[in-house]
């Protein structure tokens, strides 16, 4: 089956029936762009080559639009579960990836995304293993839904976690905020701020690994999708028992971003990022580390935003955020209480 006949084509309930049309889709779609040996041997499962304490992570990409200015839904699938993996100081390593397709979907969409899956993998230095593919009714789903799940060997030690951050420490961010959730909500409602808003899905294992192996000590990463800087703060002060500052004016908001916010009402620390990470190590590491980020290909807005502290003394206890603001007034930073923007990955 040729591209130029893919492209022709739609899908049909055939194409996930395991027979002769799924072998075909298969074979001239999923291992044109995913080659490896692992998944070219066709077996019920991978075999893989793996050592060591391992880091796993799986997750369900349902975004809408499915592409959008900065990626789709196949990138989106690639960079989250990577990125999820190497926050715990992992080198992820394999992917597998799952499809529920609608029926009707034109084949030149879903090889698209496909593509565009390939070329992420590629980036990240991962390997799609294994998957499985499965087409419903029209009207079961909408276009198209992946799940991956991540595998990678675990080198920090000892491994960052959520509950590692410690009075005195720095807390660093990658770069700016916003910029995923407001081109995603942009898209799906057909907004246009005549400006250059892109989603900032990326794979940010490089950095990971970079700061690990260059700086180390590295007490806390995470990346602050669904529910943003705010929310992901939160979980990180609830789990080490600690306060964290957060200085407003400090945080990195494209002006497009910002403004984009303040025509529809939204708080750029609530909104989802995919290409940026949370860094929380001493402060007398902070500058070295920040250097190390600015560097690198994702990291040239990287900030320190705050500070972690006891919650003895001075505004907001354990388990708070406290923000900041420009004007030298501080405020209780709350948790997202719901899904700000639905199907947001």
């Amino acid at each position: 089956m040729s591209k130029s006949t893919l492209a022709d084509q739609t899908l049909l309930l055939d194409h996930g029936s395991g027979g002769q049309a799924s072998n075909r889709l298969i074979g001239s779609l999923f291992f044109k762009y995913f080659d490896n040996p692992i998944l070219n041997a066709m077996n019920d499962a991978a075999r893989l080559e793996i050592s060591g304490p391992l880091s796993m992570s799986t997750d369900s990409y349902t975004v809408d639009p499915i592409f959008f200015p900065g990626g789709d839904i196949g990138t989106l699938a690639v960079h989250g579960t990577v990125n999820d993996v190497a926050m715990m100081g992992a080198r992820p390593k394999y992917l597998s990836c799952g499809f529920i397709l609608e029926e009707g979907l034109p084949m030149e969409t879903l090889e698209r995304i496909v593509a565009s899956m390939a070329d992420a993998a590629a980036e990240a230095g991962v390997t799609i293993v294994t998957g499985d593919t499965k087409v419903v009714p029209r009207g079961a789903v909408d276009k198209v839904f992946i799940n991956t799940t991540g595998i990678g060997e675990i080198f920090a030690n000892p491994a960052p976690t959520g509950s590692s951050a410690r009075p005195g420490d720095a807390v660093l961010v990658s770069g700016t905020m916003g910029d995923h959730g407001l081109t995603v909500l942009s898209g799906r409602e057909g907004l246009n701020f005549a400006t250059d808003i892109k989603s900032d899905s990326a794979p940010l294992n490089h950095m990971v690994d970079a700061l690990i192996s260059k700086i180390g000590d590295i007490h806390v990463l995470r990346d602050p999708t669904r529910g943003g800087l705010a929310t992901t703060l939160n979980e990180i002060a609830g789990q080490s028992g600690v306060c964290i500052n957060l200085r407003e004016a400090d945080v990195p908001v494209r002006e497009s971003v910002r403004n984009g916010c303040s025509f529809l009402g939204l708080d750029p620390l609530y909104l989802a990022n995919e290409g940026k990470l949370i860094c929380i190590l001493p402060q007398e590491k902070a500058q070295a580390a920040l250097e190390l980020m600015r560097s690198m290909p994702y990291g040239a807005d990287a900030t320190q935003v705050g500070t972690v502290r006891s919650g003895e003394q001075g505004p907001g206890k354990a388990g708070q955020v406290v923000l900041e603001t420009p004007l030298g007034g501080h405020r209780l930073l709350s948790m997202l209480e719901g899904e700000q923007l639905p199907r947001i990955c």
